[in-house]
């Protein structure tokens, strides 16, 4: 299996190996459903197909989140890692996809956590008035904003953090989601419309926070 990893092709991290996307729900589940009964029975050249079918997605997801292409890719391979020792406790009422990649989401931001990303640079970066604007300026801005936004979502409850990020960095339609999660189209809009709801809470909270404590940290 480390091997398996080692060797995923970067171009297709990139665009994407996704044959289910054409199935329809049903012949999707029953194709997962096997899928994953052959990798609980050991079949390795069934979990070389579950990364073949999933990679693309994983590393965008990712990429998106952390921004960086080496970390990007050593973070697709702790996932599926974590996928391949997860997976007996897999429940096949779920998506494999919409699995995977809450999967995919918490790692990000672990290791987000891990690299101790904190706003009081950014603030302070943000504070600094230039005379004149120039590119590394915008480059800097654009970081800091990128950040801010992790930082926001690491404040919403899981489930809401993967819809999200499922639709407005991944860019999937409400019909896409209802299918990954398994909630009707009304119900996904309404989680949307609360998980914004509770992302903008966060960042009022955050807009609120003392000098003093953000100097802390």
């Amino acid at each position: 299996m480390t091997r398996m990893l080692a060797q995923m092709d970067t171009n297709e991290r990139m665009t994407g190996y996704f044959p289910q996307a054409e199935r329809s729900l049903d012949s999707r589940r029953e194709f997962e459903r096997e899928l994953v009964l052959r990798i609980r029975s050991g079949n390795q050249e069934a979990f070389r197909e579950l990364v073949e079918c999933y990679q693309g997605k994983v590393y965008s997801i990712i990429y998106r989140i952390l921004r960086n292409r080496q970390d990007a890719e050593d973070t697709a391979q702790v996932v599926f890692f974590k996928v391949y020792f997860a997976l007996k406790d897999f429940d096949s009422r779920c998506l494999l996809l919409s699995w995977i990649c809450k999967i995919a989401i918490n790692e990000c931001y672990t290791h987000l956590r891990r690299r101790r990303v904190r706003m009081a640079f950014e603030e302070r970066t943000l504070e600094i008035d230039p005379i004149v604007a120039s590119p590394q300026r915008s480059a800097d801005t654009t970081t800091a904003d990128r950040d801010l936004l992790n930082k926001l979502l690491a404040r919403v409850p899981e489930d809401d953090r993967t819809l999200l990020v499922l639709k407005e960095m991944e860019g999937h339609s409400i019909s896409e989601l209802s299918e990954m999660t398994g909630a009707s189209a009304s119900a996904v809009k309404l989680r949307l419309f609360r998980a914004r709801k509770k992302l903008i809470q966060a960042a009022e909270l955050l807009s609120q926070r003392p000098v003093i404590e953000t100097a802390q940290q």
